[in-house]
């Protein structure tokens, strides 16, 4: 068994419910994002994608409280990093990258029905669809790391869109992500030192960067041929 195979099956557990997927770490993480529920900086048992349709988030509906009424109605309690998206949850993709004692596994879904350019007029762009990416290191990182690695990530997500010839629903220019994306960072919380750097000339930078870079190009190719047909 490769090193990758043997974290994939004693790693952070994934988990398929009724429109919703979640990932368990079995133990609490710290986690860096912009979520909708969980957001910031937090400590995290679980990250989990909430699939909606968009007639569930019409005023006066409240995201927030939808997300927490359906992570009730599925048993999903403690802290949850929560994430939104009309993208069919099944089609997530993952993906596993290990050097020596460091190790890291990218979860993500793609949707690009409301796909943007950053810096495109502000206003509604097509059917909600988003990336939903999160990136588990399993070293212990400050909050600049966690920082600089959720920029890596982000930075490795436009790649694959860019990569993928995906274009703006507003201008028609090279789309660099969707109107509604989220990354999450999550890492290890034990005791001793913590990694103060993610940047593009780390080990953990080029970890985390060619992880999201692997989940998001298959997610962007399924994307497509489901979207080709």
């Amino acid at each position: 068994m490769s090193a990758a195979t043997a974290i994939e099956a004693a790693g952070p557990a994934i988990a398929l419910r009724t429109r919703m997927l979640v990932v368990s770490f079995g133990e609490r993480v710290r986690a860096c994002s912009w979520a909708v529920l969980g957001g910031g900086f937090a400590t995290a048992s679980h990250v989990a994608w909430v699939e909606v349709r968009d007639d569930e988030l019409r005023p006066p509906v409240e995201p927030c409280a939808l997300a927490r009424e359906r992570l009730r109605a599925e048993g999903v309690g403690g802290d949850v990093v929560t994430l939104l998206t009309s993208r069919r949850v099944a089609s997530y993709e993952t993906h596993v990258l290990v050097e020596r004692d460091l190790w890291v596994r990218a979860v993500g879904t793609v949707g690009l029905g409301n796909a943007l350019r950053a810096g495109d007029p502000a206003g509604v762009a097509g059917r909600i669809g988003t990336i939903n990416l999160l990136v588990y290191a399993s070293a212990p990182l400050t909050d600049e790391a966690l920082l600089e690695a959720n920029a890596i990530a982000t930075e490795a997500k436009t790649a694959a869109v860019l990569e993928g010839g995906i274009v703006s629903r507003r201008t028609g220019r090279a789309a660099t992500g969707t109107g509604t994306d989220c990354t999450v960072i999550a890492c290890a919380t034990s005791a001793g030192r913590r990694e103060r750097y993610a940047g593009k000339h780390t080990r953990l930078g080029a970890l985390v960067g060619a992880a999201a870079h692997h989940v998001v190009r298959e997610g962007v190719r399924r994307w497509l041929e489901e979207n080709a047909r």
